[in-house]
C-alpha cells in the first residue's frame, strides 16, 4: 500500500473527531457518576453496593467504546488487525 492510500480525508478526520468527542463525553459521564458514588459511599456505606454495580456495568462499556474507536481509527489509517496493537 502506498503512502497516498493511507491518507485520511478531511471528512474522515472530522468523522473521527466527532466519534472521539462522543466517546470522551460518554467516558467523562461514567467516571463522574463513579466518582460521585465513591464519595457518597465514604459517608454512607449503603452506596458501596450501588458503586460496585455501576462500575461493573460502566467499565465494560468504556472499554468497548475505546476498542470501537481504535478499530475505526485503524480502518481509516489502513492499519490491519495483525499490525495494530
Amino acid at each position: 500500500m502506498s503512502e497516498t492510500d493511507q491518507t485520511i480525508s478531511h471528512e474522515e478526520l472530522v468523522e473521527l473527531q466527532k466519534k472521539f468527542s462522543e466517546i470522551k463525553h460518554s467516558i467523562n459521564n461514567a467516571l463522574a457518576v463513579m466518582m460521585a458514588l465513591s464519595e457518597m459511599s465514604q459517608r454512607r456505606p449503603d452506596y458501596a453496593e450501588k458503586l460496585a454495580t455501576t462500575v461493573l456495568s460502566k467499565a465494560p462499556l468504556i472499554v468497548s467504546s475505546l476498542q470501537e474507536f481504535t478499530q475505526a481509527l485503524n480502518e481509516k489509517a489502513g492499519v490491519g488487525p495483525d499490525t495494530a496493537r
